[in-house]
Order: structure tokens, then C-alpha cells, then sequence
């Protein structure tokens, strides 16, 4: 539908209101050219001009990282242009300016501008402290340490920018040339930090004993060699070497040099850049692995230069080269060098963290703003409320109604002085000056006409919102219900003029790490040969210890004697930590195979434990092989050897407890290989390719070695491992696999179909409860096939063309025929009560976007864990990289077609070009049509899956992404179809990415979005929403420094919308209107005076009573609505998220409302003048026959007109408390008492207007008639319009504080769900309708009863292929540095064992479960009798 058209003064104030301040003030910096690191080097001639100063293209920006607004200099013009967005302070500054003038002065010109400088000096306040709390965290960053090469002869010749003062960034010239001396002076250290103290680490051990201590200035005497020092990280340079251990943060973009781990491999936790959790694996420059002390790095034999890429964006590609001197025959080769690419893989960039590695050794590569986590956030924004937004329009209104009565005025006025000055009228006398005519006067009577009646802008009004928001962030930060009680955390407002937004949110965008998830897994579930153990309760095994026995307690026979073993063998394994040995007494490494306890992994929430399988397995092991338990056993063996043998986990002894420890880089595999030894089935290590189990079966440790990994990929969704059994007898061969459902079931040998049918509903079962689900299989293979199969694979991993496909068909081959033994089902930790909160802001009718950097399958099954996909929605998929699936237009056009039919959103919408739909070649699948089934299961899912009652829920990944923000047809069709969707999810997205979908929203929709996240990934998406939320978890502190609300968890959200956002939208949309409406009441008497006063602009009060209207008459009450109002209370509030709706939908500010209260101030100063005036002219009041003086008749309308408009105000707050009776009655009290003080101050003090009113005011009976009537007159339709729509249009909200007067001890939530008087208040779990997310009126919503019991459908839009969901997923590093390792070792054992005869076979071998693995001699000989058992 195309939008209609606007007009010239809507397309000028578009603008004029899309004015962005910080685009003065936030210089756009451009990413710089490409550029040379100089390690060890001087610089050459040509990076320096004539001057000898080094070329502004050569200085590299400092490592300071500021997300603060201001600086001392910045500070007082950017908050004053903020202020001045606001169309009421320019007004004010023009009338208090107008006022200068003496022809136009009423009071001191300094007492007129004194309240727009309280005004604006309170908001500079609140803002100036806001951004020091953020200039106080940046420095917590900045302020961090690191080690940094130091000392002996080491210079870092590269040129750094001059580095931000203290709150005047961006002010100091720069010094380049003072900066170059000084860096060559200290060796490249910070000049700023010579007179700190620093902490100087040696590599050497008796260096370090003798060194490691506190010395006041870095180049003391004793530290001229080469070491290690302390230095903060906004002093790190371009060029430096630094030195980072074991779970330290990044502080740059570094290329690394050397680690302490074998092959130079380390391992780092992205979560902070693309919130997956599993780790990856990088591995050092090959030509520096050699710079493995602080000597060799500061040695000149070891120059280099780095040539880089200029600072990009994009986290996941890097073009750079190492560029080495030659040498020939010991000496260098003049302007010779040799050439080594880098890429990512060699890369560590900022905001990772380093894990499972002793150390790293890099060279600063991207420093501050050139890194790519800082580069993918943007400045700090200017956020403006929507209510603010919403304010100036109806300001602007204000003023051009103020205009006409000032132009109504000056030109009655003139017209009246030209008919009347030639009529010699006295008040007319010797105005025939050049500056005192009937023609001059008509202007000056407009421009006092502008002072008269400005109080129709408020300026109070402002001061009033600024207090109202300042305590309300104070009720949020002292809210008991939303303070984290494990870490007394409170939530904090960081910006206190956005309370309101939080009760008008209609999106919210999450990350998923580390904010719905506490990224710790537990083992739940498993399904061992159709049996499930479901594990004991959460209770029990919170109170098993961090290190059990390496047995758990389960009686074996054997008696074996772990610590006995070799320990050379276990020593080659290191503990799966292959340090440097040679630098360590070998006798300080603790051997795996003597460790006698298994301590809890980090990535692990819980041991698992199970009763249960427990007695199982203690059966199993003693069992007979007649017994009807020897199938099960047999299974039970099988599946945990899987478990604890499929996987590429390292294993190391803990040095405090010296129990064996698990480090993996998944924390799926964390927890699978964890459970395996949680029930005895312990992985001990590996000792080159030789791995080694202990097992409840086996006497002793069984070993095995691996022969080949086809590893884990999001395309072949399963992991094998090929393994050979070394156990002294026939050196059987055996696949181990575990993968998604459909991938191993239809590789699944034939027969077998009750398991696979059970295990199946497993899995759904699991699924549902939103577990992460694993199948697990084996087979044994021949060896005369293996031997056939090994040369086939070699043969396509070294193939020069399609080597991934040869190699995925070879795989593929052998991974046929498996065995199914069962399945997995792990719990993704969810943060406490998300699921709750997620499908309670549902109900409240907020769409929950989820943007993640996990892949598809996880991103989905958090959705199902946290209720943002039900168990009735039915999935769409939009994939890209798919070069024969269909372009991501297309997806979207058919996902359209297929699913809304009955929407028009195609209408306009451009048919597709043919050229955009890639050209198939005869041996391309075709094209697959929608309506495709093929999942290779035994279940069919039926047609009727996309009609499922739950709704839609999209997930689109970021290669699909990237297209479908290109250009506005993509981005309109994908904001189109995503509307129409419950939920998106979108996976694999960047951090820029993420920030791009939160401004498709907020700009294509016109919709308030709140993000919320807890990493720096984050922080762009946080930015970029209306609202900022920031979760302080474990990933720093980088969100939190850049949101406008801090919480500790995610189910704090909800209070913190439902409740403290609903209210502060009320209560401030409320005052707003209360307060336009209190100063039209006033205006409107004044206005209505200038018929009686020749449109004179004079006043009818005296006027102090009109300089203190707003500030003591009537601004108690309005306040108090702010502060105290309540349109239901908070229990209400939570219990039913229903409610929400009038906030999301702006029920309680706009224009509508705006009219309708200028109106009644309208009627009300018609019926107070009017009614007062004839009273008191016709006949006189007095019984002197005097006539009534201004003053007298005036000051009943004062009362009249603050009485009124105060109870007004209070008729319109819902709940009235002390505090309420108070705020009414005080400007009333305080009236009453300055009239009286005020009429009796006599001339002797000093002359008022007024002296002796109070003789005739109060004795009058006039005043003491006029007033109860003409309360009652102005207040009547108001009243009467509450009392109708209370009594026979109630809504929702006047429902329930109905229900809460009469029953306040009512269950509303317990009667919403179960019916009854409260049933039409029940929503059912999903969405009404899945059509669209308004949720209507929660007293016309009925939930709506599945129509299938089976579960929805998911189908990928690519491919045009549905399946079942099943809840499979598992994360892991593909195609990393460590995999790549561990497969050139292979295949060089491979290649090296080519010519050697293979083992003796024997004849004798059967393919059955029975000889899969070892047990004790005699066990289980023959095959399971029972279907399940059969295998």
C-alpha cells in the first residue's frame, strides 16, 4: 500500500525533527589507509614530511576507547542545542529576550530569563551527571592492564595520535613530533605513565623472583633486560608486543606470535563479537613462533614489518602479510624480503578472551577506534523520549494559537485607536509620536500580547518533567523487585528521560548469550535403547561436590590400580595442555591416568547423576550373559563410549584438587563428555592419537586409537570418529557417530524400526521441553573396507578441486548401515525465569526478536526453551550461501505466497526479475516446489503444517540478511513478511547487523524497539533501539556502559515494562495533558478579559497571582499525578501482561487527548469569566453603590480558576492518597493565605495593587456564591463523562480497579487462567492470531485450541523442504585451527604407515553389538533377544 503523500510543512518539520545534534559533535571518522607495522625497524625517510614530522597518514590512533557524550569544551554548546531541540525554550529565550527592552518590561529583565536558566540549568545537571557515570566506566576500561614489552633495547618506532584528556577529548593540538621523542626515550612505553608505579614481569624464573615487584619509575636499573610491564590499555600502541595469559581480555586487534601450546594453538571465547559460545581455535604467524620470550621480541636480529589492510568493518576476513628480511648466508638481502600471508586465523581481535591457553605473545595490529568491535559500534546517542517527540507538536500548536490571539489583538487594537483617536478618545492622548501611534501600537500591543498570554507554553512544564523522571528512575533503582539480591544489584536509569518509552515498547530485539542464556549446560536427559533417564532431581545434584570419584561410586569387579599406570604415556598428553616442558620439571605435570577424582568442567552447570541408570549399570556389570538384562547392558556400554570417545575435548589435571579436568571448546561437548564421566565412563586422555577410557566393564584402561575424524559442519550435521580398538586381541574397527535425528536415522541399518519409532518420540518429547537433542549410532567396520575406504578419502582430502565435496562423499560412504543406540538431550541454562517473562511480554502483545551470532539450530532451540517459539508455531526458514537453493527475494516471495496468501503485501510489490533467479544446468537439482516432503523419516509430516494454531515465527540467517537489506524492495518485503510473523530470529548476524535490523523497524515501522544485551556485540544494537538495555553479566561491562537501563537479569525486563514503564508513561502523559489544560484555563480567562479591555492586552489578575500560577497555585497536583498516580496497581500489572496495550498502543498521550483537555480548559474559563463578571457587575456587589474595583471580581476568578483546575486534576488521578490530598489542597491553602497576607500589606511597606481587597473579597457574598458554583459548573462535564464510561463503557483497566476496590484479596492472574468472572481476561499461550501481533481488547480474546496434536512444522524456504523439529543442536568450531591440526596428524601418520602390512584379521569377527566393545572376558557373548536389544 503506498503511502500517502505528505505535505511541504510536513516534509519541513520531518526534518526539522530528524535534526541530529551529534552529528556536530561526533567527528565521522574515516577508516585509514592501509598501513606498515615497523617491529624492530626504523621508520623510513618517506613517512616524514620536510619538517621531519611523521605524516598524518602514519599516525595511528591512540587504544583510548570513549563511549561518553561530552567533554568540558563540548559540554555546555552540544547540551544547549540539545535543549534547544525543544520548540518551547527557544520561545521562552525570545520572550524573556523581548522583555530586555523597556518598553515591553514587567518585571526585572533578570527575574523573566531566571526560570529558563533553572530550566536549562537543571537539565545540564542531570545530563553532565549522567555522562560522568559514563566517563567513570570507560576509564574502568581503560584503565586496565596488560603486559607490554619493556626495556633493554627495544623501541616502538610507530607513530601514535595524541591520547584524550580527562573530560577534554578531542581539544588538545596534537603533539606528534613531542610524542615520537618521548616514545623513543622510554622505549616505547606511555609518556604519560613514567612517574607510575609498574609491575615488571621476566620470563625467566629467577629473573621473575627477583624482579616481580613494585618499582616507582619503569627503567629502573635493575630492569634494562627485556621484560614484561604492567601497562594500562589506552597506553598500547600500534607495534607493541604484548603478552596476555589465561583468561585475560584482548586489549587490540593482535596478530599472534608464539603461545604456550603445542603447535602455537590458542584458544579464545568470541561470545563478546558473535555470541557463540563454543571456542575457537587460532593459531600463531608460523614465521614468528620463534618470539616466545621478551628477549627475542626486543632482539633487532628479529625485524619485521606487518603490511595491513586498511581498518575494516567486516570481523571475519583479514587481508595482511608478515614481511621478513632475506639472508644470505647470515647476512641481509638489501630491500630483499620474503612474504607470509595472514589471515583471521592468526588473528585475536578485541573484546575476545583468551581460554584454555597459558599464554599468547602478539604484536599490536588495530588499536582503538580502528578495532573491529569499536568500528561496529557507533557514538553515543541523543535520545529523545516519544512523549518528548510527541510534546512539540503540541507546543507548536500552542504557539500558533498564541500568535493568532497576539495578531487578534494588535490589529483590533489599531483598527480601535484609529476610529477613536480622531474622536479625541483621553486615552488616546498625544499618541501621534513617531513611537506612540495608532498604526506603531498595533505591534507593541502584539508583541505584550505574546507576554500576556505566554504562559500557554509552560516553562514550569519542563522543569516539571525533568523532577517527575528524576524520581522515577529513583522508584526503579529502589525497587526491591528488580534488585538481583546474589550481587545486591539494583536497577539503574542511566538516562532518566526515557522512563515513559518503556511503557510504549512494541519490539524488543535480545541477544541470546549470556541474556536469555547463562551459557552452562546441563546434561538432562537420555535415551539409552528406548529407556529414558530423565536424571535425578535439580535438588540432588546441586548438592554433589565439584570433584567426584572417578568411579561414582559404581561397584566394579576389577581392582585396578590407576596410579600405577604409565605415566609416560599420559605426560605426551600434557593433560591436554602440551606446555613447554622443557622449561617445567616434568615431574611437576600431574599424569590423567592417575587422577582419582573428575572435577565439574567450567562450561558444566551440574554432575549428572541418575538413580536409576545407576542400578542399571550395576546390573549391567555383574549381570549374566543369559540374563534378559544383557541387551541393555550391551547398549549402556555402547552409548557412553560414544559419549566419552566422539569428541575433541583435551583433558588436564586440576592442580588444586588434582582431579582430571574436561576443557572443550563446545559446551555441548563439555557436557556430553562430562556426563560419560559422570557414570564411570571417564575419558583420560590422549597420548598423541591414542585415546584412553576408563569403563565400569573393564578391568583396565581401555585404549583406542583414532584413525580418522569426519568432523562436525552445519551442512553434514554429525561428527564420526573411525577408532581401533588396541586391546592385545583382533584390533576391531569401529565408527562412532552422533548427529541430528533425521541425518543418522536415515543411515540407519535396516530393521531396527520399534527403537527408531521410540527413540523418535524421545526426541519430540524432548524437543518440546526446548533440549538440545543428539542421536548417537555406531557400526563396526570391516577391515578389508576400511582399507579401501582410507585410500578413497586420502585421495580427496589432497585432491586439488571440489575437495570438501569428495571428501563430504567419502564420509558419507562409511557413515552408512549405523546402529542406533540413543540419544542425548542437553539443557541450554536458561537465566532464571525467562521463559515466564518472554511469553508474558507476549501476551502483552511485544514482538520478540532475537539477534544472535549462534548458528540456525542453536538460535532455534532457544526459541523453543524460552517460549518465543511455541510447540504449535510453525518455523520459516530464509537461508543464504546456498548456491542452488532459491535467491532471498525469492524466499521471501514464496514464504509469502505459501503462508499469507490473504495479505495484499505483493500487491506493489515489483514481480520477480528472471534474471535474479540463478540459471540451473541440466545435472542441478530442479527447483523444488513448496509443497515438498522429504525428510528422511519415518514420520511424514502432513500438509497442513503451515496452518498449525500457533502462528509463525521466522528465522533468517546473515548471509540471507545481508541480501535482504540491500536496497529498499529487499528490505521492504523482509519488514513486510516479518510483521506478519509472531517473532524473528536471526542468526549468524554481526554486530553491525544486528543494529541495521533494529533501525528496519524503528524506521520502517514507526514503532518504539528496546535492545537489550550484556556484550559488546551489543552495543550497536543497544544504540541504535529507542530504548537500551544493558544485562551486567559476565561479559563486562561494554552493554552497560552504552544502555539507558541497567538490569541484573532478564526477567527484570518485565517489571520493568509492565509495571515502572506503564505507570511513568501514564503518569507523565497524564500530567502533560494536565498541565496544557491547567494554562489554558488561566489564558482562556485572560483572553476572554480582552473584550472588556479594548484588546489591550492587559491583564485581569494582578500580576503576582499570574507569576505564581504555575509556580505555586497549581503546580502541586500535576506533579503529584507524575509521582503518585497508579491506573492499577502493580500485582495487576504483572499478573495480567494483557494490560500492557494501552501503553503499547499510546492510550494515554496524543493528540486527541491534547484537544480534548484544551477544550475543556476552554469551557471551563468561559464559565468562570463569564459567570463571575455578571455577577459581580450587574448589580454591584457592594453596599456603598460603589462599583467593583478589577481586582475584586479578578481575584474570585483566581480562586475559582485554581480551585477548579486543581480538583480537575485530581478527578483525573486514579488513585488518591495522602500524598494526592495533599498535592490538591496545598495551592488552594497557599492561595488563600498569600491573598490574605498580600491585601493587607499596607503602603508603608510598599505599594500593591491590592492593599484593603481582602475588606471587600471576603465579606462579599457574591464571592462566596461564585465559587461553589462555578466549580461545580466547570467540573460537571468531565465528571459526568468519567461516571458514563465507568458505568457503561468501562475498559479493561476500569475493570480491574473495579475488581480491586470491592475484592482486594482477588487472585486475578489464578482467575484469568481458569475462568470464570475473569475468564474473557485469559489469553491462550501463543498469540491470538498469528495474522497479525495487535492484541485487541483482552476482554474480546478467547485462546485458541490446537487443531493438531503432533508438533508444527518448520520449512526452509531454500530448499522448500519441511521437517519436524526435533530439537537438535550442537556447537562447535568448524573447520578451526585445532581441527586442522589434529587431521594434518592424522593424515601424516596416515601417509607414514602406508607401506606397513596391516594387522592380522580375523575370520571369526561378527557384526553385531556383542563384539563392539571390550568388557570382561566371558561377558555378553551372544546377541539381545528382544527387539531392542536386536541392534
Amino acid at each position: 500500500m503506498a503511502a500517502p503523500k505528505k505535505s511541504g510543512f510536513a516534509v519541513w518539520y520531518a526534518k526539522l525533527a530528524a535534526f541530529n545534534v551529534e552529528n556536530l559533535f561526533v567527528r565521522k571518522r574515516e577508516p585509514g589507509p592501509r598501513r606498515t607495522v615497523f617491529v624492530n625497524e626504523n621508520l623510513p625517510d618517506d613517512y616524514r614530511d620536510h619538517k621531519g614530522r611523521v605524516k598524518p597518514d602514519h599516525v595511528y590512533c591512540t587504544n583510548q576507547v570513549i563511549t561518553s557524550k561530552y567533554t568540558i569544551i563540548t559540554f555546555l554548546p552540544r547540551n544547549l542545542l540539545e535543549q534547544f531541540r525543544r520548540i518551547a525554550n527557544i520561545f521562552f529565550l525570545g520572550i524573556a529576550i523581548l522583555q530586555f527592552f523597556n518598553k515591553f518590561s514587567t518585571i526585572s529583565p533578570g527575574l523573566v530569563i531566571l526560570p529558563l536558566l533553572i530550566v536549562l540549568g537543571i537539565t545540564a545537571i542531570k545530563d553532565g551527571y549522567e555522562d560522568v557515570k559514563r566517563h567513570q566506566s570507560d576509564r574502568r576500561v581503560n584503565y586496565s592492564t596488560i603486559r607490554v614489552l619493556s626495556g633493554g633495547d627495544w623501541v616502538n618506532p610507530n607513530v601514535m595520535a595524541q591520547k584524550s584528556k580527562t573530560f577534554v577529548r578531542g581539544i588538545m593540538p596534537n603533539t606528534k613530533g613531542d610524542k615520537v621523542k618521548a616514545a623513543h626515550k622510554n622505549g616505547g612505553a606511555p609518556s604519560e605513565n613514567q612517574d607510575a608505579d609498574t609491575d615488571v614481569e621476566f620470563d625467566d624464573h629467577h629473573e621473575e623472583g627477583m624482579g616481580h615487584h613494585i618499582h616507582l619509575f619503569g627503567h629502573h636499573q635493575d630492569h634494562t633486560k627485556p621484560h614484561w610491564r604492567k601497562t594500562i590499555w589506552e597506553d598500547i600502541r600500534v607495534g607493541d608486543f604484548v603478552k596476555i595469559k589465561d583468561n585475560e581480555s584482548f586489549p587490540a586487534d593482535i596478530i599472534i606470535c608464539a603461545t604456550s601450546e603445542d603447535e602455537n594453538v590458542a584458544y579464545v571465547e568470541t561470545k563478546n563479537l558473535d555470541g557463540e559460545t563454543n571456542l575457537k581455535s587460532r593459531n600463531a604467524v608460523p614465521s614468528l613462533t620463534h618470539l616466545r620470550t621478551a628477549a627475542d621480541c626486543a632482539s633487532m636480529a628479529n625485524s619485521f614489518r606487518l603490511d595491513c589492510d586498511r581498518p575494516d568493518v567486516n570481523m571475519y576476513k583479514l587481508n595482511a602479510a608478515l614481511l621478513l628480511n632475506k639472508t644470505k648466508k647470515g647476512q641481509e638481502a638489501d630491500g630483499e624480503r620474503d612474504v607470509f600471508p595472514i589471515d583471521m586465523q592468526m588473528t585475536l581481535l578485541r573484546g575476545t578472551v583468551l581460554r584454555n591457553t597459558g599464554w599468547v605473545i602478539g604484536v599490536v595490529m588495530y588499536t582503538g577506534e580502528d578495532t573491529r568491535i569499536v568500528m561496529n559500534s557507533g557514538g553515543t546517542p541523543s535520545k529523545r523520549s516519544k512523549v518528548e517527540r510527541q510534546m512539540n507538536p503540541q507546543v507548536f500548536i500552542n504557539l500558533i494559537i498564541l500568535a493568532l490571539m497576539a495578531i487578534a489583538c494588535a490589529i483590533v487594537d489599531s483598527i480601535l485607536e484609529h476610529r477613536d483617536y480622531p474622536r479625541g478618545a483621553p486615552w488616546l492622548y498625544n499618541d501621534n509620536l513617531p513611537d506612540d501611534n495608532p498604526s506603531i501600537n498595533g505591534l507593541v500591543t502584539w508583541a505584550f500580547a505574546l507576554i500576556t498570554f505566554q504562559n500557554i507554553v509552560p516553562i514550569s512544564l519542563y522543569i516539571s518533567i525533568e523532577f517527575v523522571r528524576t524520581c522515577q528512575a529513583a522508584f526503579i533503582y529502589f525497587d526491591s523487585d528488580i534488585c538481583y539480591d546474589k550481587t545486591n544489584q539494583a536497577t539503574l536509569a542511566r538516562s532518566w528521560n526515557l522512563s515513559d518509552d518503556l511503557g510504549q515498547i512494541e519490539y524488543i530485539f535480545s541477544d541470546k548469550t549470556g541474556t536469555l542464556t547463562q551459557n552452562s549446560m546441563i546434561f538432562r536427559r537420555c535415551s539409552i535403547g528406548g529407556k529414558v533417564y530423565k536424571g535425578d532431581p535439580e535438588e540432588v545434584r546441586e548438592e554433589v561436590p565439584d570433584v567426584i570419584p572417578a568411579t561414582l561410586g559404581v561397584e566394579t569387579k576389577r581392582d585396578t590400580q590407576l596410579s600405577s599406570a604409565d605415566s609416560s604415556t599420559a605426560a605426551g598428553s600434557n593433560g591436554g595442555r602440551p606446555s613447554d616442558t622443557k622449561d617445567k620439571d616434568p615431574t611437576a605435570v600431574p599424569s590423567t591416568l592417575a587422577a582419582e577424582g573428575v572435577k565439574l568442567s567450567k562450561q558444566v552447570l551440574y554432575h549428572f547423576s541418575d538413580a536409576q541408570l545407576k542400578g542399571d549399570l550395576e546390573l549391567a556389570i555383574h549381570a549374566d550373559p543369559e540374563s534378559e538384562n544383557a541387551g541393555h547392558a550391551r547398549l549402556l556400554n555402547g552409548f557412553f563410549t560414544v559419549l566419552a570417545l566422539c569428541h575433541t575435548v583435551l583433558t588436564a589435571v586440576d592442580p588444586e584438587t588434582g582431579a582430571l579436568e574436561y576443557k572443550a571448546q563446545s559446551p555441548d561437548e563439555a557436557a556430553l563428555v562430562q556426563a560419560a564421566a559422570d557414570v564411570g565412563f571417564v575419558f583420560r586422555g590422549r597420548d598423541s592419537e591414542v585415546l584412553m577410557l576408563q569403563t565400569p566393564f573393564a578391568d583396565e584402561v581401555e585404549r583406542y586409537e583414532l584413525l580418522n575424524i569426519l568432523e562436525f559442519t552445519s551442512a553434514r550435521k554429525r561428527m564420526s570418529v573411525v577408532l581401533r580398538k588396541l586391546d592385545g586381541q583382533d584390533g576391531r574397527l569401529f565408527l562412532l557417530s552422533k548427529g541430528a535425528d533425521n541425518v543418522i536415522f536415515e543411515r540407519l541399518k535396516a530393521g531396527g524400526e520399534e527403537l527408531k519409532s521410540i527413540t523418535e518420540k524421545q526426541l519430540g518429547e524432548f524437543a518440546s521441553e526446548g533440549l538440545r537433542t543428539l542421536t548417537l549410532a555406531y557400526k563396526v567396520i570391516n577391515e578389508d573396507d576400511y582399507d579401501k575406504w582410507s585410500e578413497r578419502y586420502h585421495e580427496a582430502t589432497v585432491a586439488m578441486e571440489d575437495r570438501d565435496a569428495k571428501i563430504e562423499a567419502v564420509s558419507d560412504e562409511l557413515e552408512q548401515d549405523l546402529r542406533l543406540l540413543g540419544a542425548t538431550a542437553i539443557e541450554d541454562r536458561l537465566q532464571d525465569g525467562v521463559p515466564e517473562t518472554i511469553a508474558d511480554l507476549k501476551r502483552a502483545g511485544i514482538k520478540i526478536w532475537v539477534a544472535t551470532g549462534d548458528k540456525l539450530e542453536t538460535a532455534i532451540a532457544i526459541g523453543h526453551s524460552t517460549n518465543l517459539i511455541g510447540r504449535e508455531s510453525n518455523i520459516i526458514v530464509i537461508r543464504g550461501g546456498n548456491q542452488h537453493g532459491r535467491p532471498v527475494y525469492q524466499q521471501m516471495v514464496h514464504a509469502v505466497e505459501e503462508f499469507f496468501p490473504e495479505s495484499s503485501i505483493l500487491d506493489n510489490t515489483p514481480a520477480m526479475d528472471d534474471t535474479a533467479i540463478p540459471t540451473s544446468n541440466s545435472d542441478d537439482p530442479p527447483e523444488y516446489p513448496l509443497q515438498r516432503i522429504d525428510t528422511g523419516i519415518s514420520s511424514i509430516v502432513g500438509s497442513n503444517n503451515g496452518d498449525r494454531p500457533g502462528g509463525f515465527v521466522l528465522v533468517i540467517d546473515g548471509a540471507a540478511l545481508t541480501h535482504a537489506l540491500e536496497g529498499e524492495r529487499n528490505r521492504s518485503l523482509l519488514l513486510k513478511l516479518a510483521v506478519l510473523c509472531e517473532g524473528v530470529i536471526c542468526c549468524r548476524v554481526s554486530p553491525l547487523q544486528k543494529a541495521l535490523v533494529v533501525r528496519l523497524v524503528k524506521g520502517g515501522l514507526n514503532t518504539m524497539t528496546l535492545a537489550i544485551g550484556d556484550g559488546a556485540n551489543d552495543v550497536s544494537m543497544i544504540q541504535a533501539a529507542d530504548v537500551g538495555v544493558g544485562i551486567s553479566g559476565e561479559e563486562g561491562l561494554q552493554a552497560v556502559n552504552s544502555s539507558d537501563y541497567a538490569i541484573a537479569q532478564f526477567r527484570f525486563l518485565k517489571r520493568l515494562l509492565l509495571v515502572h514503564g506503564h505507570w511513568s508513561y501514564a503518569r507523565n502523559g497524564n500530567m502533560i495533558l494536565n498541565f496544557f489544560y491547567k494554562n489554558i484555563v488561566c489564558i482562556g480567562v485572560l483572553w476572554w478579559f480582552q473584550i472588556y479591555a479594548a484588546w489591550s492586552s492587559n491583564y485581569v489578575f494582578e500580576y503576582t497571582y499570574l507569576l505564581f500560577w504555575n509556580s505555586f497555585w497549581t503546580i502541586a497536583p500535576v506533579i503529584g499525578i507524575g509521582l503518585f498516580d497508579r491506573i492499577v496497581d502493580d500485582h495487576v500489572l504483572m499478573d495480567l501482561p494483557e494490560l500492557y496495550r494501552y501503553g503499547r498502543e499510546g492510550k494515554w498521550f496524543g493528540m486527541k487527548w491534547f484537544v480534548i483537555y484544551m477544550l475543556d480548559g476552554v469551557v471551563q474559563s468561559v464559565i468562570i469569566y463569564f459567570i463571575i463578571l455578571y455577577a459581580y457587575t450587574s448589580p454591584s456587589s457592594r453596599t456603598d453603590g460603589y462599583d467593583v474595583y478589577l481586582y475584586e471580581f479578578s481575584t474570585t476568578m483566581v480562586f475559582a480558576a485554581v480551585i477548579t483546575a486543581n480538583l480537575f486534576n485530581g478527578l483525573n488521578t486514579n488513585v488518591w492518597t495522602a500524598w494526592v490530598f495533599f498535592a490538591v489542597s496545598i495551592g488552594v491553602i497557599l492561595l488563600w493565605i498569600y491573598t490574605a497576607v498580600y491585601s493587607a500589606i499596607s503602603p508603608g511597606w510598599f505599594t500593591t495593587p491590592v492593599w484593603g481587597n481582602n475588606h471587600f473579597l471576603f465579606a462579599s457574598a457574591y464571592f462566596w456564591l461564585c465559587l461553589p458554583l462555578t466549580i461545580c459548573l466547570a467540573l460537571a462535564p468531565r465528571y459526568l463523562a468519567k461516571a458514563w464510561k465507568f458505568g457503561f463503557a468501562p475498559d479493561d483497566i476500569d475493570i480491574m480497579r473495579y475488581i480491586r476496590k470491592t475484592d482486594p484479596d482477588r487472585d486475578v492472574a489464578h482467575d484469568a487462567q481458569l475462568g470464570g468472572a475473569l475468564k474473557a481476561l485469559a489469553r491462550s499461550s501463543s498469540m491470538a492470531s498469528r495474522r497479525t501481533s495487535r492484541t485487541e481488547s483482552i476482554s474480546s480474546a478467547r485462546p485458541r485450541q490446537s487443531l493438531d496434536p503432533r508438533s508444527a512444522s518448520r520449512t526452509d524456504m531454500s530448499t522448500g523442504v519441511r521437517s519436524v523439529h526435533r530439537g537438535f543442536d550442537f556447537s562447535t568450531e568448524e573447520h578451526g585451527v585445532a581441527m586442522r591440526r589434529m587431521q594434518s596428524n592424522l593424515s601424516e601418520r596416515r601417509q607414514s604407515s602406508r607401506n606397513l602390512a596391516p594387522l592380522p584379521q580375523s575370520r571369526n569377527r561378527r557384526d553385531t553389538l556383542s563384539h563392539v566393545f571390550s568388557v570382561r572376558r566371558g561377558f555378553l557373548r551372544r546377541k539381545g533377544s528382544t527387539p531392542k536389544d536386536a541392534n
